[in-house]
Formats: structure tokens, C-alpha cells, sequence
């Protein structure tokens, strides 16, 4: 069953990408689509049989490399993990494909379309089932390749070509970290197996790493460059500048690739390698630093874009730093519950905005748009769901005793969960756990804000196009419609059915061992606020945690620590965060909202009005913080002058000056100079000749002795 889930998908792309040409591009795409929907039937069934069955297990299909002490096999790795990545995987990329059907309806090209997602979804499983580091960075170039090939795939057209480059070029300097952290795992444990890594992490707690003069802590360093592949894939800030760009290829690219599945590897390896990452307390505290700063820096440079679709790439970028931070504190249950939400409501808002797109002719500026849900009714509501599930709607009823349970959208119990336990896991102590709350909730109002702003730009209010653009504006068919219905189902409901399995009472259990399964806080923890243990019992948890003293051991295990003292205002005793706590995401969410509504209907045009101003924070927010033009200054501009540098003074003037160029300038004049001699008259020729004897004479007298 697994193998056929992994390998399925590579199989279809061969036939398509090989075969489309010959056999008609709809039965390429039936091909492709239909072993997509068998992986994810199946990828369900082990999902079930994984963490609800306990049947976790890693299948051995073939030695890969054995070179004397490098031993790797190919296997595939089923544990709770890797089991919920499979279903988001499976899942969005067959709706993909599905909706593909009919956005890629006039495309001439539909077999190598449907080649390349299957391509990208056999990358991403060999990722995610991947059993050691080097059958995991297999699938992580996999799905980097794949990526530029699906974001270049109209190649005609320059733009795309140069958003496939840079991303391809960014990529390369996150993997170059994440191939050195392999290296030195090998050098450090001897072995790139997960369970030999792991195992062994404890025992080499103290070893060090000489480089450059220094002697760094190896499990500090291993920990670093993972995470700096992780920031790369994951476009988190630094390297992030290639995600927007992307939006340059097809819509459902933007959805399968940059909303729920290739961006969120990055977050998948951190939480693989919690055992590294617990052990290394500046590693974890950088994560932290990392993610909270994304999540802040997006969102406040989302409040400034024009195209729908680079708003909702921003907001990715921006919710993927809410899983690293939390994954930093130690929050792995959360990231990952998290990671499993935003896969859904994501994945609407990206097909929901390629919706609105193919229905206004393919245009993406959001000022050209507006009142448009008159005309695609089924859309604007598709979308308010996304935006409701995003911004993380809900409310804790059982804070004020008013309800025993909670409402709320998917994104009200995973992100909600994350910003309590960064507030609880700073009470316990954990370095910059107070500073990424409030960096969540500012996040949260900034996400409010430009969410509802782009509903209100391209729905409500006065459409600002095209008239005959406006009058033919339509709902999208079936093929793309009911992918739709599908993620609005999951953004609706995905949240309170999985809360308790995630991150409440049944984490243990659910877990297993995959990561620690403790959080904090009554959202995070269930309906009665019961906290929620790593494994079956302590014991497990004890066999699978670092030293107490670990800050990521605090933070994870912070809310079964009975010695917790009770803070003022907490609710439900010292293992809960205060009641303002547990209030303020949604307060920070409404203040968002009513903000939008200030701007964008109450006082419809005013941030056109501030935009046209062109004021130096609007400039500098709708700039990207000129990390854009800093990067091109420094290393576009540095490179070219460096390479001007040892072109034109190394090259030309000192290596060809000084040698070929050198020596045949004074051959060139020496034979200018002798050429003269050469006047064409016998008589000369003769003297030359006579001096010559001359000499011959002079010289032999000479050497005789006779003069």
C-alpha cells in the first residue's frame, strides 16, 4: 500500500510527461488525476491504521548507497507524523489536479501541466515517508525542482522565467546549510538514520565542532543548518523573497505548492528532528526569533499589495513563522496542528483567488476589481470562508462559563493554541516566549486587517475595471468549484474535530511518539482544560524527552508541572494562561476587522487615497521593507562589481596586460621595428650581409687569438 502511494504519483508523470504528446493530453490528465485520488484513499487508510492503530512501521525497499561506513537504505517511514503529512499532501494535490481540469481548460500544454504536480507529489511523499536525512533531502530537491519547473511553466513569458530563477537560486543557499547539517550529523553520530540520530542525540549533548579557529557545540550547529535549509524551503524571513514572485506561475501551482505542502517541509523537518532541536537551546531560541519576526514582517507588508494572489502569499509566509515560532518554544503538537489547518483554508484562498481571477479575465490587480459578489456569488462566499478560517474567528466560550466547548473556525484552534503556549511557555521560563506572543497577536490584528481588505477590494464597493470585464465576470464550473466546497468544508470544521487529537487529551495517543505531544493552555489542551502528556504515560514521555534543564523540555512539558504557581487571573488554576490571554487573539482579530471596514467601506477610496500619497510607511510596507532592493544592492550589485573587480583589473589588466597580451604587444613592436629593415632593395641586402662577414671575421679573429 505505501509504495503504491509514494510511487503512484512518479509513475503518472512519466506516462504523462512521455506519453501526453501521443496518447491526447485527457488521458494524461485522467491518469495523473486518478493515481493522485488513489494515493490519497490510501494515504486516509494509513492514517487510521497509524495513529488511531498504533501500527506505526518503516518499510525497507532497497539499500541505496553502501560506501564502507555510509550505509543508507530507501525505506518509508509510517509513524503519526508522517501519516498526517500524507493526507495533506494526498489531499490537496488531487483537488488540485481536479480543479486544474478546468483552469487549465484553453492550455495547450495540459499534459505537462498535470506531469510536473504529479513530479511534485512524489517529491513531497519521498520527503515526508523519508526514513533518514538523505532519502529526505532526495525529496527536498525534488519538490525544488518541481517548483521551478511548475513556477517557469509558461516560459514564454520572462517574468515567470525570472520568479523560477530566483526561487531555484534562493532554494540552493537554504539547501547548501541543510547539506552541511547532513555532513556534519554523519560526521558527529556516524549514520544519517533517524532512529540511530535520534537515539544517540543524548550522548553527544557535549561533543564540539572545530571551524575556522572555534570549537562549536555540534548539536548547536547540526541544529542551525537544518533549520537554515528549513528557512529556504519555507520562505521564512531572510530568504523569503522568492515566495511572492512565485505567484507568477499558474494559480493551482500558488495552491499545491505555496500554500499546503512544499513551504510547510520546512516546518515538517523541525518537528522530524525535535530531538536535535531540544538539545539545542540556542538553535530553538533562533527558530523562535526567526518565525516571529516572519509572521510580524509579512503581515505588515501584506497591508500594502495590490495582487490578490501576492496578498495571499504574504499571509503564508506570514502563518508558516506562527508554526516555527511555536516549533522554537518547543510547541511541536501545535506547529503541526497548525500546518494541518492552514493546509485547508490556504489551499481555498489560493483557488479561491484563482477563481476570481479566471472569472475577470485573468486579471490580479485588486484596484480593478470590487463589487464582484453580485456576479460570482459562489466565490465570495468560498472566500469569506478562507478569510474567516485565516484570521482564526472563534470564540472560547468556556473562559467566561458561558458554554462547556468552544466555536470556531479551523484557524481559531490552531493558531489560538499557539499564541497562548508562546505566552505560557514564557511564563515558564523560555527565552522569547513573551516577546513572540505579543508578535502573534499584533500578527493576528495585521491579518484581520489585510484579509477583510481583500474582500472588500474585490468584492464589495464600486467595481473600478473594465465595464464589459465586469458584465461577463462569472462563478467558476464544477471542475473548480467543488474543490472549492471541499477545503471550505475542511477551513469550517478540520479545527474542532482534530483539536483534542493534535493537542488536547488524545495527543498522547495520537503521537505516539512522532513528536512530544504537550501544550499549553485550555485551547490547546481540550475542552476541560485537562493538559495534555507526551506518549501513553510519563514514562514514555521521559524516554523520549532531553534533560529538564533543556528550555524546549520546559516549554513542552510546562503544562504537566505541578509545581506551576497560579498567576493573577488565570482561569482554571496555574497551568492556564490568564483570561486576557486567552481573549486578546480574538479582540486583535476584531479590531483588525472593524479597521478594514473603516478603510475600505465606511470611508470607501481612503486607502487608495493613502496610497497615492506614497508616505514613507506606505512606501516602505508596499516596498517589502526593501529587503528586496538591500538584497539587489549587496548581492546583485556586489556580485556583478566583484565580478568587474577580477574581469577588467584582474583578468585584463594584470593577467593579459602583464602576460599574453604583455608579451605579444613587445613581440608585435619588436617586429613593427624589424620590419623597416626590410626595404626591398638588393644593394642593402648585400651591405647587411657584407657587415655581417665582417663581423663572422671579427669574431673568429678574435676567438683564435689574433688580435
Amino acid at each position: 500500500m505505501a509504495p503504491i502511494i509514494v510511487f503512484g504519483p512518479l509513475l503518472a508523470s512519466a506516462f504523462a510527461g512521455l506519453l501526453g504528446n501521443h496518447v491526447g493530453h485527457r488521458t494524461a490528465q485522467i491518469i495523473t488525476t486518478a493515481t493522485v485520488l488513489l494515493s490519497f484513499v490510501l494515504s486516509v487508510i494509513v492514517f487510521f491504521d497509524v495513529t488511531y492503530g498504533g501500527n506505526a512501521q518503516t518499510i525497507h525497499l532497497a539499500t541505496w548507497m553502501s560506501v564502507g561506513a555510509f550505509d543508507v537504505s530507501w525505506a518509508i517511514k509510517l509513524d503519526s507524523l508522517s501519516a498526517v503529512m500524507l493526507v495533506v499532501v494526498t489531499s490537496v494535490s488531487s483537488l488540485v489536479h481536479i480543479y486544474s481540469w478546468g483552469y487549465m481548460e484553453h492550455d495547450p500544454h495540459k499534459a505537462r501541466f498535470f506531469s510536473y504536480l504529479s513530479l511534485f507529489t512524489f517529491a513531497m511523499l519521498s520527503l515526508v515517508t523519508a526514513d533518514n536525512f538523505l532519502q529526505l533531502f532526495f525529496g527536498w530537491e525534488g519538490v525544488g525542482l518541481a517548483s521551478y519547473l511548475l513556477i517557469g511553466f509558461w516560459y514564454k513569458k520572462k517574468s515567470a522565467n525570472d520568479a523560477a530563477i530566483k526561487a531555484f537560486v534562493t532554494n540552493r543557499v537554504g539547501d547548501f546549510g541543510f547539506a552541511l547539517g547532513i555532513m556534519a550529523l554523519f560526521h558527529v553520530f556516524g549514520s544519517v538514520s533517524f532512529d540511530d540520530v535520534f537515539a544517540a542525540v543524548p550522548e553527544h549533548t557535549d561533543a564540539v565542532l572545530a571551524f575556522a579557529g572555534m570549537e562549536l557545540n555540534a548539536i548547536e550547529l547540526i541544529a542551525f543548518l537544518l533549520f537554515i535549509g528549513a528557512m529556504g524551503k519555507s520562505a521564512q524571513f531572510f530568504l523569503h523573497v522568492w515566495l511572492p514572485d512565485a505567484m507568477e506561475g499558474p494559480t493551482p501551482v500558488s495552491a499545491l505548492i505555496h500554500a499546503a505542502t512544499m513551504v510547510t517541509a520546512g516546518v515538517f523537518l523541525v518537528c522530524r528532528a525535535f530531538p536535535i532541536f531540544e538539545n539545542a537551546e540556542a538553535a530553538s531560541a533562533f527558530v523562535t526569533v526567526i518565525g516571529a519576526t516572519t509572521a510580524l514582517f509579512a503581515a505588515t507588508v501584506g497591508m500594502a499589495q495590490n495582487d490578490i494572489k501576492r496578498v495571499v502569499a504574504y499571509s503564508t509566509c506570514s502563518q508558516l513563522g506562527y508554526m516555527f515560532f511555536a516549533a522554537g518554544l518547543g510547541l511541536y503538537g501545535a506547529a503541526m496542528f497548525h500546518l494541518f489547518t492552514h493546509a485547508f483554508f490556504k489551499a481555498l484562498l489560493f483557488l479561491g483567488s484563482g477563481a476570481v481571477i479566471h472569472g475577470v479575465h485573468d486579471e490580479q490587480d485588486m484596484r480593478k476589481m470590487g463589487g464582484l459578489y453580485k456576479m460570482m456569488p459562489m466565490t465570495w462566499l468560498m472566500m469569506i470562508i478562507g478569510t474567516v478560517a485565516l484570521t482564526g474567528v472563534g470564540f472560547s466560550f468556556g473562559v467566561l462559563g458561558l458554554l462547556p466547548w468552544d466555536l470556531g473556525f479551523a484557524g481559531f484552534f490552531s493558531k489560538d493554541a499557539i499564541i497562548e503556549g508562546a505566552f505560557m511557555a514564557g511564563r515558564e521560563g523560555v527565552f522569547f516566549g513573551i516577546p513572540a506572543f505579543w508578535f502573534g497577536v499584533v500578527a493576528a490584528l495585521l491579518t484581520s486587517f489585510y484579509s477583510w481588505r481583500l474582500i472588500f477590494m474585490t468584492f464589495h464597493g464600486k467595481f473600478r475595471g473594465p465595464k464589459d470585464v465586469y458584465e461577463h465576470a462569472h462563478d467558476p464550473k464544477f471542475a473548480m468549484a467543488m474543490p472549492l466546497v471541499v477545503l471550505a468544508i475542511g477551513a469550517i470544521f478540520a479545527g474542532g474535530i482534530f483539536k483534542k487529537d493534535f493537542i488536547g487529551e488524545n495527543a498522547g495517543h495520537f503521537w505516539h511518539d512522532a513528536v512530544p505531544a504537550a501544550s499549553h493552555g485550555p485551547a490547546v489542551a481540550g475542552d476541560h482544560g485537562e493538559a495534555a502528556v507526551y506518549g501513553d504515560d510519563h514514562t514514555e514521555a521521559d524516554t523520549h524527552a532531553t534533560p529538564a534543564d533543556d528550555h524546549g523540555t520546559d516549554a513542552a512539558h510546562a503544562a504537566v508541572d505541578d509545581h506551576a504557581e497560579a498567576g493573577e487571573g488565570d482561569h482554571g488554576g496555574g497551568h492556564h494562561p490568564p483570561t486576557w490571554v486567552l481573549l486578546s487573539p480574538f479582540f486583535a482579530t476584531l479590531f483588525g476587522f472593524l479597521l478594514a471596514i473603516w478603510f475600505y467601506l465606511i470611508n470607501e477610496g481612503m486607502g487608495a487615497r493613502i496610497a497615492a500619497r506614497g508616505g514613507p510607511l506606505h512606501s516602505f510596507l508596499y516596498n517589502k521593507w526593501y529587503v528586496d532592493e538591500i538584497y539587489h544592492f549587496v548581492f546583485v550589485r556586489g556580485a556583478k562589481g566583484l565580478g568587474d573587480l577580477f574581469w577588467k583589473i584582474g583578468d585584463m589588466k594584470l593577467i593579459d596586460g602583464l602576460g599574453p597580451n604583455g608579451v605579444a604587444g613587445t613581440t608585435l613592436a619588436a617586429a613593427r621595428r624589424l620590419a623597416k629593415g626590410q626595404s626591398g632593395f638588393l644593394y642593402h641586402y648585400a651591405f647587411v650581409m657584407l657587415i655581417g662577414v665582417l663581423g663572422f671575421s671579427v669574431w673568429i679573429l678574435v676567438s683564435q687569438g689574433g688580435l
